[in-house]
C-alpha cells in the first residue's frame, strides 16, 4: 500500500514498509548499543584470563607465606561489590603464551618468583631492624589485538587486586607497629595511674583533712547557740507552765459556774408546765371572748336599729355607741386570740428546751473541770519536764563545744601531713605519665583502623571505575541515534513536495505538509526508543515519563532541523546533518576534546536533547522548541524561493 508521501530523488512511491523500516531504525541502532554496552562488569565472565603463579613462599617467624597463592586465589574469588569476574585459568607460562596468541585468553597475569619475598621485605626490615625493603610488582600482559575495552577491565582488576594486596600488608605491618608501642605506653601508664591514684587519695584526704578544722568550728559555734538556745527554751518553758495552772484555775472556775447555772436552769424548767396550761387557759378565754363580744355588739347594734329616738330619746344613740364599742372590744379579743394561739404551740416547747439546756450546761461545766484538771497535769508532767531537759540540752551542747574546739586542731595537724604526702605522690605520677605520653597508645579498633588509613591513605568517591558506561551514555545514544532516525527520513522522504512551484497552497503550509510526516515519525521513534531504553536501564515512572517526553520532543526538533538542511542545503545538507551526529557522539564522549570541538558540539540541536536526556528541564525542551520553530521557518523560506523560477526551468520542468 503506498501512501500520499513524496519519495526523496525518485518518483516511485513511498510505502507502509518504507516508514516502518525508517521507525525502526533508531529502536534497532539504540538498542544494540545500550544492550551491547551497559553495565559490561554483570558479564565479565566472557572473559577470561591466565593467572601464571611464580611466586616462592617465604617462611616469617616459622610460618610459611605464599602470598601469589593468596594473591591468584583473591583474583579467581572476585570482589563483593561486583556480581560477575572474568572466567580465571591457572596456567604456566607456555600455556599462556599460546592462549594469548590464538585469542583463547583476553589477559595473562604473571605472579614473578620474587613476589612474597618483596611484598614482605618491609616488614623484616622493621622486625629485624634493618635491610632494604622492595616493592613487589605483578606483569598483566593483553594481546595485541584485543578490543577496545578489554585492556581498561583486565588492567582494572590486576591493580585492585594487587593494591589490596598491599595495602593488607602494610597494614599487618603498621598495626604490628602501633601494638608494639602501645604495649609499651601502656605498662609504663600502669604505674602512672598507680601513682596517679596514690596521689589522688593523698590530695582527696588531705582536702577533707583540711575541712575539719573549719567543720568543726562551725560545730563548735553551733553547739554554743544550741546551748543558748536551750537555757532560754527552758526558761520560756518555766514560763509556760505557770500560764498553763492559771488556765486551770480559769477553767475550773468556768465548770463550777457552768454547773450551777445548769442545776438553776433546771429547777426554772420545772416551772415551766403551770406557764404554758396559763397560757393555753387565756387563749381559750380571749377566743371565748371574742366570741361573746361579738354577739353582743351585734344584739346591741340590731337593738339601736330598731331603737326609735322619737320614743325614747338619748337612750338610741346610747345603743348605737355601745354596740360600737362592743364591735370594737369583740375585734381586740380576736386579736388577742389569734396572737394567744399562734404563741400557744411555741411555749408548749420550753420546758423541752430548758430541760436540754441544762443537760448541756451540766456537760460543759463537766468539760471545763476536766480541762482545768488537764492543764494542771500538762503543767506537771510535761512543762517542767520539758524544762529540765532542755537546761540538761544546754549542758551537753556546751561540752560538745569544747570538744569540737579540740577535733579542729587536731584536724589541722593531720590536713598539713597529707598534703605532704599528695605533693610527693603527684610528683611521681607526674613523671611516669610524662614518660607514658610520650610513647603512642592505641586500642585494637584504633590499631586497626590507623593501619588501613596510614596504608591507603587516600581514596577517591562517586565514579564508579569498574565500568566504562557511566550514567549519561544512555542519553548521549538517544539523542544521535534519534538524530540518525531523522536524518533517515529525510534520506527516504522530500523536504518539499516537488511541485512546490505549480502549487496553490502556501509556502508555510508545503513546509508544514512535508514536515507532518517526518514528525510524526520522529515522535514514534522518541518513544521506541524511551521503551527499548526503559527495558534495558529499569528507570523509575517518574524519570522514564520525563526521559521519553523529552525524547518524543527531541525527534520531532530532529525532523525539523534536517528537513531545513535538507530543504537549504540540497544534497550537501544531509551530509552536514550526518557530520552533526559524529560531532554529537565526539563531544559526549570524553571531555578532553579541544575546546574549539567542545563548544562546536555544545552549539548543535543535538547539546539541549543530550541535556534533557540526562535531567528533564525546561531549559532543554525550550531550546528544541526553538530549535524546531527556526527550521521550519528555515525551510518554509527556502520552499518560498524555489517558488520563482526561469522560463527556461519551467519548460525543462514540463
Amino acid at each position: 500500500m503506498t501512501l500520499p508521501i513524496e519519495r526523496a530523488r525518485s518518483r516511485k512511491p513511498i510505502t507502509w514498509l518504507t516508514i516502518l523500516g525508517v521507525l525502526l531504525l533508531p529502536a534497532a541502532v539504540g538498542g544494540i548499543l545500550v544492550a551491547a554496552l551497559q553495565n559490561p562488569t554483570e558479564r565479565l565472565e566472557s572473559m577470561t584470563a591466565a593467572i601464571v603463579n611464580l611466586d616462592e613462599p617465604v617462611e616469617i617467624d616459622g610460618q610459611l607465606t605464599p602470598l601469589g597463592r593468596q594473591l591468584a586465589s583473591g583474583l579467581v574469588e572476585g570482589s563483593d561489590e561486583l556480581d560477575s569476574n572474568l572466567t580465571w585459568v591457572i596456567s604456566n607460562e607456555d600455556d599462556a603464551a599460546d592462549g594469548l596468541a590464538d585469542g583463547s585468553y583476553q589477559a595473562v597475569i604473571t605472579i614473578p618468583e620474587e613476589f612474597s619475598a618483596a611484598a614482605t621485605s618491609a616488614g623484616q626490615a622493621i622486625s629485624d631492624g634493618g635491610g632494604d625493603a622492595e616493592q613487589a610488582t605483578i606483569q598483566v600482559t593483553t594481546p595485541e589485538d584485543g578490543l577496545v575495552a578489554d585492556d581498561l577491565i583486565t588492567s582494572q582488576i590486576a591493580n585492585v587486586a594487587a593494591s589490596s594486596m598491599g595495602t593488607l600488608l602494610s597494614e599487618a605491618t603498621t598495626e604490628n607497629i602501633l601494638v608494639g608501642f602501645t604495649t609499651i605506653g601502656d605498662q609504663i601508664g600502669e604505674a602512672a595511674d598507680g601513682a596517679a591514684e596514690l596521689a589522688t587519695g593523698a590530695r582527696d584526704a588531705a582536702t577533707g583533712a583540711a575541712a575539719i578544722p573549719d567543720g568543726a568550728t562551725q560545730l563548735a559555734s553551733g553547739a554554743t547557740e544550741l546551748g543558748n538556745g536551750a537555757s532560754s527554751l527552758a526558761s520560756g518553758l518555766d514560763t509556760l507552765a505557770s500560764k498553763t495552772r492559771e488556765a486551770a484555775n480559769g477553767a475550773s472556775q468556768i465548770g463550777t459556774g457552768l454547773t450551777a447555772g445548769a442545776t438553776e436552769l433546771q429547777n426554772q424548767a420545772g416551772q415551766m408546765p403551770a406557764l404554758v396550761g396559763a397560757v393555753e387557759t387565756g387563749t381559750a378565754a380571749a377566743t371565748d371572748t371574742a366570741t361573746q363580744t361579738a354577739g353582743l355588739a351585734q344584739r346591741l347594734g340590731a337593738m339601736a336599729a330598731s331603737c326609735d329616738p322619737m320614743t325614747s330619746g338619748d337612750l338610741c344613740a346610747e345603743l348605737a355607741a355601745e354596740a360600737a364599742n362592743a364591735a370594737d372590744a369583740a375585734t381586740s379579743a380576736g386579736t388577742a386570740s389569734g396572737y394567744l394561739t399562734t404563741v400557744s404551740p411555741q411555749i408548749a416547747t420550753l420546758p423541752g428546751a430548758f430541760t436540754t439546756l441544762a443537760a448541756q450546761l451540766g456537760e460543759a461545766g463537766a468539760g471545763a473541770t476536766g480541762l482545768a484538771d488537764g492543764l494542771n497535769q500538762l503543767a506537771s508532767q510535761g512543762l517542767d519536764e520539758s524544762a529540765s531537759g532542755a537546761r540538761a540540752l544546754a549542758t551537753g551542747a556546751s561540752q560538745l563545744s569544747d570538744g569540737a574546739t579540740e577535733l579542729a586542731t587536731g584536724a589541722g595537724e593531720l590536713a598539713t601531713g597529707l598534703d605532704t604526702l599528695a605533693t610527693g605522690t603527684g610528683d611521681l605520677a607526674g613523671g611516669l605519665r610524662t614518660a607514658s605520653d610520650s610513647l603512642p597508645s592505641f586500642s585494637d579498633s584504633e590499631s586497626t583502623s590507623l593501619a588501613s588509613v596510614i596504608a591507603d591513605p587516600v581514596a577517591s568517591k562517586g565514579a564508579d571505575g569498574a565500568t566504562i558506561f557511566g550514567p549519561t551514555a544512555i542519553p548521549l545514544l538517544a539523542a544521535v541515534v534519534l538524530w540518525f532516525g531523522s536524518l533517515a527520513s529525510f534520506l527516504v522522504m522530500r523536504a518539499y513536495t516537488a511541485r512546490t512551484l505549480t502549487s496553490r497552497r502556501s509556502s508555510a503550509g508545503l513546509a508544514l505538509r512535508a514536515f507532518a510526516p517526518a514528525a510524526a515519525i520522529g515522535a514514534a521513534q522518541g518513544l521506541l526508543v524511551s521503551l527499548i531504553v526503559q527495558i534495558v536501564a529499569g528507570y523509575d515512572a517518574a524519570a522514564w515519563w520525563a526521559f521519553a517526553g523529552i525524547a518524543v520532543l527531541a525527534g520531532v526538533a530532529f525532523a525539523a532541523v534536517n528537513q531545513a538542511l535538507v530543504a537549504v542545503f540540497g544534497g550537501v545538507g544531509r551530509w552536514v546533518s550526518a557530520l552533526v551526529g559524529v560531532l554529537a557522539i565526539a563531544t559526549g564522549l570524553i571531555s578532553t576534546v579541544p575546546g574549539w570541538l567542545a563548544d562546536l558540539g555544545a552549539s548543535l540541536p543535538t547539546s539541549p536533547a543530550f541535556a534533557g536526556l540526562i535531567t528533564a528541564n525546561g531549559g532543554a525542551a525550550a531550546a528544541l522548541i526553538v530549535w524546531g520553530v527556526l527550521s521550519l521557518v528555515a525551510t518554509t523560506v527556502a520552499v518560498a524561493l524555489r517558488r520563482t523560477t526561469s522560463v527556461k526551468a519551467a519548460l525543462a520542468t514540463a
